[in-house]
């Protein structure tokens, strides 16, 4: 990678109209947060599940919520409270600016579940796969969708089991999960996340001419719902600028590819704008 293409992404970012922030898993790392890349990596993150021979698929399924509770609370119940902790780089800060700047506005499509976005002070944020920090009932016996505020999880670390009380549905007092669209899920309850991907799209139509830059971080091809996303919408009169340490190439459209971590990146566009 030279400087050109980093003066070339700062240049798209100056001259845009409307910025499309994509944020996938690795956008956290700077913050603290494993990306869960592969098996090994996740057991790096989570030690006791290699030793079960868990994967991350395995462990982020639906199906344990009913036949063991206490491994799937374990495994979200450490997250939510990691979550609650992290505290969002500065990425996320320079992001903002460059939001603000914007005369047709901004908006943030990310597969994370972690609110990291909206702790960092982003307000119009569509969650494709939900949130950590949301509620629902297993069967669901209701679509209704409630925070977690409140709820706190003990988790046992050398084994990665939750301890009782589980989290219930306030309906039925059935055992509740995050409202996190997870592997083979059919029970997800989309109703909290849907109006915010609705507006989004309807967003994308209204700029028409407008000049749009998208910028993805942290967005990788095993789970490529954001890349695609991002490719989409930088289609056109739209234009990519992907930030990816690994697999960072642009294959369709006009785009700039930056193979660096998100934060380093972002940092050195924002210091040439």
């Amino acid at each position: 990678m030279s400087r050109a293409e980093l003066a070339a992404a700062a240049e798209l970012i100056a001259d845009a109209e409307a910025l499309l922030i994509c944020a996938g898993a690795g956008f956290g790392v700077d913050s603290g947060l494993p990306d869960f890349r592969g098996d090994h990596g996740f057991w790096r993150a989570y030690p006791p599940y290699e030793r079960l021979g868990l994967r991350f698929a395995e462990v982020a399924d639906p199906v344990h919520f009913a036949e063991d509770p206490e491994l799937a609370w374990g495994f979200y119940g450490h997250r939510l409270a990691m979550y609650r902790r992290t505290v969002p780089h500065e990425g996320f800060a320079i992001l903002r600016r460059w939001a603000a700047g914007m005369p047709a506005g901004s908006r943030v499509f990310t597969s994370n579940v972690d609110g990291q976005f909206q702790a960092a002070g982003f307000e119009r944020v569509a969650e494709c796969h939900g949130s950590i920090h949301h509620l629902q009932c297993l069967e669901p016996c209701t679509d209704d969708v409630w925070l977690a505020d409140g709820v706190s999880v003990e988790v046992d670390t050398e084994t990665m089991r939750a301890e009782r009380p589980l989290p219930e549905c306030r309906r039925c007092g059935a055992v509740a999960r995050p409202n996190i669209l997870m592997f083979g899920d059919f029970s997800w309850v989309p109703d909290r996340a849907q109006p915010a991907l609705d507006e989004l799209q309807a967003w994308r139509r209204s700029l028409r001419a407008a000049r749009l830059v998208v910028v993805e971080v942290g967005a990788g091809t095993a789970v490529p719902t954001v890349r695609r996303h991002a490719e989409l919408a930088g289609a056109g009169s739209g234009a990519l600028i992907r930030i990816n340490p690994r697999e960072p190439e642009v294959r369709h459209g006009h785009g700039i590819s930056l193979p660096m971590g998100a934060l380093d990146a972002l940092r050195e566009i924002d210091a040439l704008l």
